[in-house]
């Protein structure tokens, strides 16, 4: 009795069926979104991430900023040395603890976020989704993430 061999392309995963793969495409259309709306602003959509922590939480340190945005300290301190070079954060030693960095917004930061704001609309209009379904997408993801989090 001969055995019937299907191809590998039979049973290979198909790109287009992958949640991974739709988040991924997702991610990268929307930073194309944000990269042309921050660009008038000078910033990365990185840079804007910390940012907008800054414009919530003034002067967290860097292990804080890196726990908001899930970023580790090898990835988020060139962030944060462009950001100063740029004029728009301060980076000093914590006077009560030496080990820990605490980040500042300068006037310049303080002000970008009026411009910021504009971004934020500019991006909802892009999505062409309601408030509703945006709030319902926004509320899955940070469900998926929880999920999918070694950090529970």
């Amino acid at each position: 009795m001969a055995t019937v061999r299907t191809s590998t392309a039979d049973t290979a995963p198909k790109l287009d069926a992958q949640l991974c793969f739709a988040l991924y495409a997702a991610g990268l259309a929307m930073n194309k979104v944000y990269r042309s709306k921050l660009k008038p602003l000078g910033i990365t959509y990185p840079q804007y991430l910390v940012m907008m922590v800054l414009w919530q939480d003034e002067s967290p340190s860097v292990s804080e900023i890196g726990a908001r945005l899930f970023l580790d300290s090898a990835t988020l301190t060139p962030l944060l040395k462009r950001l100063e070079s740029l004029g728009l954060v301060t980076r000093l030693r914590s006077r009560d603890d030496e080990r820990h960095v605490v980040i500042g917004l300068t006037p310049r930061g303080k002000a970008l976020k009026a411009k910021a704001g504009k971004v934020q609309e500019s991006v909802f209009c892009a999505t062409q989704c309601t408030p509703a379904e945006l709030r319902h997408l926004k509320n899955e993801l940070h469900n998926l993430r929880s999920r999918l989090s070694i950090d529970n």
